[in-house]
């Protein structure tokens, strides 16, 4: 008499090692389900290119030109105007940053995402990537936004200009790029402390309040090193017009991503040498 098994007989290939390897395009997919699945997520991303927009627009509807020789911290042009937003909006991405990396420490879920991921580098990056590429695209189409939306309210001003004048795309552009890199500033900083206050309060001293903590250093320093902190080699890259004690926006982005590089590869640092 024939026995008849219970259990079905596995698909052709389903036993193969190679079905189930773990590599950077499924880990990316992960990340990406991952931050889509909490609303949180994609509501925070939603406001703060919801800040660059409003800010911008309602800048440029309240602009009033100055009177002569009051024209200190007025906005000498229609992209600085339409970018009026974009340090809010740094410092929501930064913040949603060290969320989604540190806020798995906290839940205690990050034990299971390194079990299944041993390179634990991979996951990071697949973090940064995937914020960085959402930040970049939204940010600048928020931009972008801003800019075309402001133009309404400055018709007939001096300082309006056409998204084809010297150097007004680049400015744009280089505002998604700037809000990318605070977000994955975010994740580093939130993958090194492992902890979503102090990765918060890490990056607002970081890029917010160093450059104030420079007014202790004797003049000729703080005027040498001010340019090369992350908040103000940062804010150079979205910049029309070159102030003479800042950086180039070219300048300004090399030394910013450094700044980021140094945090990842420090996390990662971290990742490789300490537990859970």
């Amino acid at each position: 008499m024939k026995l008849i098994s219970l259990v079905p007989a596995l698909a052709p290939g389903t036993t193969d090692p190679a079905r189930w390897k773990v590599t950077g395009r499924r880990v990316l997919r992960s990340e990406w389900s991952k931050f889509w699945s909490l609303r949180s997520s994609w509501i925070t991303l939603a406001v703060s290119v919801a800040v660059l927009l409003v800010f911008g627009v309602i800048a440029a509807a309240m602009y009033r030109p100055p009177a002569a020789g009051s024209a200190d911290g007025v906005p000498t042009d229609a992209v600085a105007l339409a970018l009026t937003g974009t340090s809010m909006s740094g410092l929501i991405v930064g913040v949603l940053g060290v969320l989604l990396s540190a806020g798995e420490y906290g839940t205690g879920m990050v034990r299971s995402t390194y079990a299944a991921v041993p390179r634990r580098w991979l996951v990071l990056a697949s973090k940064s990537a995937v914020i960085g590429s959402l930040v970049l695209v939204l940010s600048t189409l928020g931009a972008l936004l801003s800019f075309g939306l402001g133009k309404a309210g400055l018709r007939g001003e001096r300082i309006a200009l056409a998204l084809g004048d010297d150097g007004v795309l680049r400015s744009l552009f280089g505002a998604g790029v700037y809000l990318a890199l605070f977000a994955v500033l975010g994740v580093a900083l939130g993958s090194l402390i492992r902890s979503t206050s102090g990765g918060i309060a890490a990056l607002v001293g970081v890029v917010m309040l160093l450059p104030g903590l420079a007014a202790v250093l004797p003049g000729d320093l703080q005027d040498s090193l001010e340019p090369y902190f992350p908040g103000n080699a940062g804010a150079a890259i979205h910049v029309l017009h070159r102030a003479s004690d800042s950086l180039s926006p070219g300048a300004g982005f090399v030394v910013f991503a450094g700044w980021v590089a140094l945090a990842l590869a420090a996390a990662v640092v971290r990742l490789k040498r300490t537990d859970v």
